[in-house]
């Protein structure tokens, strides 16, 4: 199915082109096949986003899994991956989900409004604390913990100093351990004394059994918190916001089995990365070909992918890439996302926890067919390079909360309930 809708995350200023662009010692890939070429030249590249080469190295006794390269990082990935497989995704953590969204939708629909962005935040923070094994205190205040870590003075990663001076230095420094701290001291400290006693089938008891150490472990935190957090929440409000807009989608997705609606899930992610650009260093000469050109890029270059237009690559994705079309053909070998969870060894692995977590509430949600009453206000976040979604309200119809509520779908409509729980 095919629609009118064009993105709703626009940047002003972004180019689409060219294609493959250099620009002193940047160079920015805009071709969906170029950019997986940067991706999987995994032997001549490191990881440069996120303020990873501000990092210092030698604290840590284990490289943070985000920032690390190479056969370390593969042993992380290989590690981890049981946590994010799509079989133990829905045996593990769906009904949890389920649950959550269940709960806070139903506070919802009695106060007779939301905002989206708010629930979506708890209800991210909630599954993902369960994944992480940060379960020791409220969710509420947890998620304004996490959110206080992205109060940060801009950053542009294509400029050696990051284009911030030591004032803005010295404040995303505060900015980012007084958060920290109380992280650490609220959540994932007692977290980490709980698994010590008794293990659990979570991320902290696996890097318990690692050997990682107390600040090891705070990093890994952040980095899992806030990636679930961050990206998932804005993923829910923009799929919201698209199939609100858009009845016959809609209607579609409400009717649709799992697998559709993933596609569904899938293009409009495809369409609105949350993530728009990924940073590498290359540390050899990566070969570049596109259209028949062919360049190369010198060790020491930074490259910066960029997502939007490489998503929207009309040599990729086939013709009306702005389109949002969930049967879109796609080349072998190119995930129904294209970029928006990256390609090779820096993958994201939670695509699959991302588009369960987020059906699992949407379907409930939409199924009470909400009425937009105040559209979100788009702002940008540089340390991400993503989009905000902020102030999306919606009301719920008026009604005895008792009697003649829709039928919402439980857990184990499309998956299979566990057994057990740890």
């Amino acid at each position: 199915m095919s629609g009118p809708d064009r993105r709703r995350a626009v940047k002003a200023g972004e180019r689409d082109t060219p294609r493959v662009e250099r620009d002193g010692a940047v160079w920015r890939i805009r071709s969906l096949a170029a950019a997986r070429q940067v991706l999987r030249a995994r032997d001549a590249t490191t990881q440069a986003g996120f303020t990873a080469e501000a990092i210092p190295k030698g604290y840590l006794r284990h490289h943070p899994i985000l920032v690390s390269d190479g056969p370390l990082h593969d042993e992380q990935r290989s590690k981890v991956a049981r946590f994010f497989a799509p079989k133990v995704v829905e045996e593990r953590y769906a009904e949890q989900a389920a649950a959550c969204a269940d709960r806070l939708l139903a506070d919802a629909r009695a106060t007779g409004f939301c905002r989206l962005d708010d629930l979506a935040l708890l209800y991210t923070v909630e599954v993902t604390a369960e994944v992480v094994g940060l379960t020791h205190a409220p969710v509420p205040a947890m998620a304004r913990r996490l959110v206080s870590f992205f109060n940060q003075p801009p950053v542009d990663l294509t400029r050696p100093d990051f284009g911030r001076t030591r004032a803005m230095w010295a404040r995303a420094a505060v900015n980012a351990l007084v958060p920290i701290g109380r992280f650490y001291l609220a959540d994932v400290r007692p977290a980490i004394r709980s698994r010590r006693r008794q293990r659990q089938r979570d991320v902290i008891s696996h890097l318990l059994d690692e050997g990682y150490g107390d600040a090891d472990i705070l990093v890994e935190c952040v980095t899992y918190g806030t990636a679930g957090m961050v990206t998932t929440r804005e993923f829910i409000v923009m799929c919201a916001w698209h199939l609100l807009q858009h009845p016959r989608l809609l209607e579609r997705y409400l009717v649709a089995g799992q697998p559709e609606r993933f596609a569904i899930l899938n293009e409009v992610i495809r369409l609105e990365p949350v993530v728009g650009h990924l940073y590498r260093r290359a540390t050899g000469p990566i070969e570049v070909t596109d259209g028949g050109q062919a360049w190369t890029i010198p060790a020491g270059d930074l490259v910066d992918l960029c997502i939007r237009p490489a998503n929207a690559d009309p040599e990729a994705v086939g013709e009306d890439p702005l389109d949002l079309c969930p049967a879109r053909p796609l080349p072998s070998g190119v995930n129904a996302a294209a970029l928006s969870f990256g390609d090779g060894a820096h993958r994201c692995p939670g695509q699959p926890l991302a588009l369960l977590e987020t059906d699992l509430l949407l379907t409930r949600l939409l199924a009470l067919r909400p009425r937009i009453t105040a559209e979100p206000a788009l702002a940008w976040d540089n340390l991400i390079e993503g989009y905000q979604l902020r102030g999306f309200t919606l009301a719920f119809p008026a009604g005895d909360p008792d009697h003649g509520s829709p039928s919402l779908p439980s857990a184990s409509t499309d998956v299979q309930s566990p057994s057990s729980r740890a």
